[in-house]
Parts: structure tokens; sequence; C-alpha cells
């Protein structure tokens, strides 16, 4: 899948475009912003930079933060024992200091995204040559973006400053937090304002225009939102809506949904895009990143599944997500792999196959994760050095869809259509189906999320908004000196990668705080260049 390609424009910051046909054209040169919204191809390049700041293609700026709400949990491990690990440290040990890079890195890439998103959203709705719907449509795309980002940042920090119109970075110095319920008002408004005017997936899938934000997308999205907010009837409606547009399917096979293979499926309400193309830097990071450093093309190795999340496979017998979840030191089968060339045999007897090597030395659990792997013969010739890689990053699919309508239903009394929705997803994986009730299919919908969603960015927020049966959040309960994952990981388990390769802290988790760590700490930085009109959170 080709990705969209970026346009300097000399503006408050870099604003960054696109071409005509959305992912292939030469690099344009550089022109004033007041003077830039002139003809339909100049709006659309602003909409491309919008969609570019979605990762900002590297993988420091946004994919880090990514892989940092699932080292949070217990489905991840730092696991990097090599390397200095300070980007993820004192959040991941949950040490409650304000100065962490990756946080800073991705609460301004977030911000610069919404500003291009602002900007678009001024210019506009003032150009008078294109038509009125292709213009609805490029300020449709705007509010979903802007939206989206807002979003992210809503479930990290809680409320924002919203800055809504095209202040420079001076100028918003003044803009005080709202609340998180003000916060999600207006992350919901523009997902619905953007809904009326988007397509259909079914409308641009022919096109080369696959990859722009659709309606389904939108409502998805705003479904989304309402489930954060606690707005079970809002969700449900929209949640319905999706299901029954027929737009989207789960794919029979589960090793497509994150296969290299299967960008922009069925499956696939939004991702970003991401190519393999050397001609231009448009391709993502993240495999690298993620990767086995005895990899034949030497991988980081950050985040690597837990134990614990294994034995949540083990326990349900979910065999088939847990191999294209989970590669473990010694595997003799990967996911889309047929070339034992990746595979290691044994030194005193070249026949004797030993499997796939993450090294007990660098590797803190002996794991890495499975659907970020792109097969050898996937790979272009420029993987590790570049990162001019190919996988779309799936950020909202249908099997969340159908988990999210399963447990709003079951919020709402109307166990019957959870269960519906629940068993859909278990179906695929060759599960029985689930014929419990009340509290015990909720608890059998969370555990069916961890299991699907596993390793996609998905888990820290679902702990820290799911309240267990003892009225605290789930976090609370599985960290801090008392928490079920740190008991298991100090008192319980006998893994033999876990429990003897230390550098990594195996009582990670036990200074959770849950008057603080709910919430990531606003940058210091910010609140220092706020003159103390941002405020920190709560125990910071």
């Amino acid at each position: 899948m080709k990705k969209l390609l970026k346009y300097g424009i000399i503006a408050t910051f870099a604003l960054s475009g696109c071409t005509d046909d959305f992912l292939t054209q030469d690099v344009k040169g550089t022109q004033i912003e007041d003077n830039y919204f002139n003809n339909e191809e100049e709006c659309l390049k602003q909409i491309y930079g919008c969609y570019e700041s979605l990762d900002f293609d590297s993988w420091w700026q946004i994919y880090n933060a990514y892989i940092l709400a699932d080292i949070c949990t217990d489905d991840s491990w730092m696991n990097n024992t090599g390397q200095d690990a300070s980007g993820y440290y004192d959040l991941a040990t949950y040490q409650g200091r304000t100065d962490n890079g990756t946080i800073l890195n991705f609460w301004r890439s977030r911000y610069q995204g919404i500003r291009r998103c602002n900007i678009v959203l001024g210019y506009l709705p003032d150009v008078t040559n294109i038509s009125e719907e292709k213009k609805n449509r490029m300020i449709a795309e705007a509010k979903f973006l802007r939206a989206y980002q807002y979003f992210e940042l809503a479930r990290n920090f809680g409320g924002l400053p919203l800055v809504l119109s095209m202040k420079i970075v001076d100028d918003a110095k003044d803009v005080k937090r709202s609340t998180l319920d003000e916060t999600y008002s207006q992350i919901e408004k523009d997902f619905l304002e953007a809904s009326e005017y988007l397509p259909l997936r079914s409308q641009t899938i022919a096109s080369n225009e696959l990859g722009r934000a659709t309606k389904g997308a939108a409502l998805g999205m705003l479904a989304k939102t309402y489930l954060y907010h606690e707005k079970y009837n809002e969700a449900e409606k929209y949640l319905d809506e999706v299901i029954n547009s027929g737009e989207y399917k789960l794919l029979e096979n589960f090793e497509d949904v994150w296969s290299i293979d299967c960008n922009n499926s069925e499956e696939s309400l939004f991702e970003i895009q991401n190519s393999s193309d050397e001609a231009h830097n448009t391709g993502e990071m993240i495999s690298v990143v993620a990767g086995s450093r005895d990899d034949l093309t030497n991988g980081w190795a950050w985040s690597g599944p837990t134990s614990d999340l294994e034995n949540a496979f083990d326990s349900e017998g979910d065999e088939i997500r847990k191999y294209c979840t989970i590669i473990k030191n010694g595997a003799l089968s990967v996911p889309g792999e047929e070339d034992e060339t990746v595979y290691h045999r044994d030194k005193d007897d070249e026949k004797k196959l030993t499997g796939f090597l993450i090294g007990a030395k660098d590797h803190k659990c002996g794991r890495i994760n499975a659907k970020l792997y792109i097969p050898m013969a996937k790979r272009n010739t420029s993987y590790y050095a570049d990162g001019y890689n190919g996988l779309n990053y799936r950020l909202l699919r249908y099997a969340d869809i159908l988990l999210m309508a399963a447990e709003v239903k079951n919020q709402l009394g109307k166990d019957a259509e959870a269960q519906k929705y629940l068993n859909q997803v278990r179906s695929r994986v060759e599960l029985d189906a689930v014929t419990s009730t009340g509290n015990e299919l909720k608890h059998a919908i969370r555990n069916e999320r961890r299991l699907e969603l596993a390793m996609e960015g998905n888990r820290l927020y679902d702990i820290r908004r799911w309240t267990d049966d003892n009225g605290k959040k789930v976090a609370c309960n599985l960290f801090g000196p008392n928490g079920s994952w740190v008991i298991y990981n100090t008192q319980i388990s006998t893994d033999e990668y876990e429990t003897n390769n230390l550098i990594e802290p195996q009582d990670e988790g036990i200074n959770f705080n849950e008057n603080r760590d709910l919430l990531f700490p606003i940058p210091s930085v910010e609140i220092e260049r706020s003159n103390g009109v941002l405020e920190q959170n709560p125990g910071y």
C-alpha cells in the first residue's frame, strides 16, 4: 500500500500533504500559507498533511507511545534488556516523574497534528472554486482527524486545553484545561459532524482514495468515545449503525488480520497507511522496534508479551490467537514465515532445527509481538536501516466494534445481544460460545477484549476505565504492592525467561499509585511554558 507523501509549507509550523491521487507524486516546493488554498489540488495537499500527522513518518513521536500503552500493562514487558530503557522506564515502572520524553513527543506531535487540522478548518470554508461536496468532505476529514488526535490525548492525559482555531503557540499558552467531560463532548461533536459528509467504505475501496477516513470510521470512533464517556445509549446507537451498515466483516482467518498482505481489509475501519516504496520515506519502523534483537535484520525488541498474557490464551484454549500474537524463543513456526533461514540450527547437529531465536540475554521475556512481525520475503531491502515497511498500523477494526457492542449491550442489560456479538468474535478462532449473563458475561467480554486486541495498544485504556467488582479500577487491582500481576510475577511465576533476566525488574508495577497513575502526567516542560496556566494531573 502506498502512503501519503509530504509537502513542505511555510506556516506557523511546517504543513505537509500528499498528491491528487492521494498517494504518489513528486514533492512540491514551498508556498506561504495565506496564498495556498487556491484550488482543489492545494486544499487536498493540506488534508493529506493532516493524515501524515497521524504518525509523522517515524517511530519515536507516535509509535513510541503506542508501545508504551502495552508495556504499562500486564500484557507486555519493556523486554529489551540490552539497551537504555529511559524512554519507557519511568512510566512502565510507575515512578511518578513528569519529564518523560516519550509522552512529551506524543503530546507535542498530537497538538501539531491538531494545529494542521485547525489551519484547514480555518481556511477551507472560504474557498469558492471547488464543489461543495468535495469541500464538505475535506472539512469532515479535518474534523475527524482533529477528533482522533484529541481522543488519543484525552485517554492518556484527561481533560485537555481545547485549541479549536488557528492560534500560534504563544497565543495558545493561555488556554486552560477543559474538563474530561467537556473534552469528550468536543471530540464527539467533531466525529458526529464528520460522519455526515464522509463516504462509506464501499464508495472509496475501488479508488485510489483507499485509506482516507470514511463514515464508518467516524461512527466507530464516535461510539468508542461515547463508551469511554460512559454514555452507553449513545454508544449503542452508533455501534448498531456501523454493524447494520454491512460495510465490514471479520476476516475468516485471524492470521490475516495483521498481515502485510491484508492492509485495508474488510475488517478495517481505519489504519495508518504505510509503504515499502524506497522512492519516498513513507514506511513504518515499529516492526523493527518490536522485533527480536536476534532477528537476521536486528530488531530492537521493545515491548514483549508477558507469560501472564500467554497464560490467558492457554486458560481459554485459544491457540489460534496465541500463535498470531506471541512469537516465543524456539518457535518452529511463525505467522507468514516459510523460509527456514529465519530459524536457527543446533551448532552440533546441522539437521536439528532449534527454532526462532529471541535470546534470554537481551530479552526479558523471550517473546516478541507476532502482529508486528513482517516475514522475511515481504521485507524491503531497507527494512532495518530506513524503516521502509509497508505494514499498515490498525487503529480501529471490526472486531473491536463487535466487542464494544457486546460491552455496551451487557451494560444496558441486553445480554442476548451481547452474547451474539461476543460469540461472533470467538467463533472465528474456534472457541465455544459464551452463554453466561450479567456480571459473569461482563468479565467474559473483558477477557475477550484482552485476547482479541492483545498488543494493539488497547489494554492500558481498558484497565484504566473498567471498574472491578470491588469498586476499584481494574488497573488498581493489577498493580501496586498487592496487585495480582505484581504478585504473580514475584511469587507465582516460574517462567524461565522472565524470572532469570532481572535487568528489567520482576516487580514492575509495584510503585503504582491509584491516586495518580490512572493518567499520564502532563509533560512538565509544557506546564513551565504555560507559566502555570496548564495544571498538572493529580499526584504528580
